[in-house]
């Protein structure tokens, strides 16, 4: 017997066997993981996830693999933190953040890729290779290292320059494109389809997407095996969300926790924004974002594949997918680092900046128990901060020197 049967159709319910498939080929549809829940019931307990590795493979018997290929590399299991002084800032009173930043490659990027290049293995492919706006890059090139297999990652030429460095230096194949993020998916889907790659979010995409229920998992056990109220998830093509989602209800379904009513809330930017745009408008239809243009590069995805099922979720849920400016953005990664200690990137100051919007707006009430997921780090995107921040006092090495400066900065202040 195995835990994964198939992979089933997520329009029409057509399933497929195992493989390196992502696109039904009746309805074109996408395809996602299928399992026998019976099976896995059977297998799983808390007390076996909690004597497991703290990474994400604690949770094997609820992924798409056989085992992870690299047990050692520590990925996931990352901090479920407080953050108390952000939530007084934000009249929450019980306000967590977990913190993906602290991955192998410094985002939960690494969560999704440690599936998709252990998958890999098990389908015999010996390339691996991603389409990515950043972060997915890094972490590719990184497990490709570790798995000893080509690799080649594809992104736009204007990613930040953080983004291209942390791929490269793993010594993967690096090929910037002159173009959108859609653009280049499209040209990746070809090359997919002459070459026997891997590609992790193309071809086996259904498997990669499964990482992302991890996080919903940990989350419950650092709870204590409860579910949150409320989780506010970051959407560019809307497979964290969708898959979050996927996760708390895979709890309830396999026995590990009693029910869960988790309201479900997503953030997007401004300037790429089409699933929040569909929402305010109270249509099922997501328009295209042609050419994105946002500090949140690695949020850009102007035709996001799992949009409307993100739509769907967040109204079955009572959740709300909402978008914020450039500069929210900024004051988001501001106000993070400034309450809780932490430097995120923009897909975090989106996410920090949509959770003030929401509270202020009473979207979240102030003893809902609410989870916001970082999901990279700041020194990734250190562009998005250029000029926004400075120097508080430049002197000479005296100590006259530093108090008439600190005396002047005084007097300012109360000015």
């Amino acid at each position: 017997m195995s835990k994964l049967i198939a992979l089933k159709c997520k329009e029409c319910g057509r399933e497929f066997e195992v493989g390196a498939l992502h696109v039904c080929e009746f309805c074109f549809g996408p395809l996602e993981a299928a399992y026998d829940y019976d099976f896995i019931r059977s297998r799983v307990s808390r007390q076996k996830i909690e004597h497991g590795p703290r990474s994400l493979w604690r949770y094997v018997d609820l992924l798409p693999v056989e085992r992870g290929l690299d047990p050692d590399f520590p990925v996931g299991f990352t901090p479920l933190q407080r953050a108390t002084r952000l939530g007084d800032e934000l009249g929450l009173d019980r306000l967590y953040l977990k913190n993906d930043s602290v991955n192998p490659t410094f985002s939960f990027k690494d969560r999704v890729v440690a599936v998709a290049v252990s998958k890999a293995h098990e389908l015999g492919y010996d390339t691996f290779a991603c389409a990515s706006t950043g972060n997915l890059a890094s972490a590719v090139a990184a497990a490709g290292a570790r798995a000893g297999m080509d690799t080649f990652v594809f992104l736009p030429s204007d990613v930040e320059a953080g983004k291209i460095v942390n791929a490269a230096i793993y010594g993967a194949n690096i090929v910037a494109i002159d173009g959108t993020y859609d653009q280049l998916n499209r040209l990746c889907s070809e090359i997919a389809d002459e070459r026997e790659w891997a590609f992790c979010n193309i071809n086996v995409r259904p498997y990669y997407s499964e990482g992302s229920k991890t996080l919903a998992f940990e989350t419950v056990e650092q709870l204590g095996w409860r579910t949150p109220d409320h989780v506010v998830v970051p959407i560019a093509s809307g497979s964290l969300y969708t898959k979050i989602t996927k996760g708390f209800r895979e709890l309830v379904e396999v026995g590990l926790i009693d029910s869960q009513s988790v309201r479900i809330s997503g953030a997007q930017a401004d300037g790429c924004g089409p699933v929040a745009e569909a929402y305010e408008r109270e249509s099922d239809l997501v328009r295209p974002v042609q050419q994105p243009e946002t500090v949140a590069k690695s949020l850009a995805i102007g035709n996001p594949a799992d949009g409307r099922y993100s739509l769907a979720i967040a109204r079955e849920t009572d959740g709300t997918i909402a978008s914020v400016s450039d500069e929210e953005i900024v004051e988001g990664i501001k106000l993070l680092a400034s309450t809780e200690g932490i430097f995120t990137e923009t897909a975090g100051g989106v996410t920090v900046a949509v959770l003030k919007k929401l509270a202020e707006a009473g979207r979240i009430s102030e003893d809902e128990l609410t989870v916001a997921y970082i999901t990279g780090n700041g020194l990734k995107t250190q562009e998005a901060l250029d000029g926004k921040l400075s120097v508080s006092m430049t002197i000479k090495p005296t100590y006259t020197a530093f108090e008439r400066a600190f005396e002047n900065q005084r007097e300012l202040a109360l000015v």
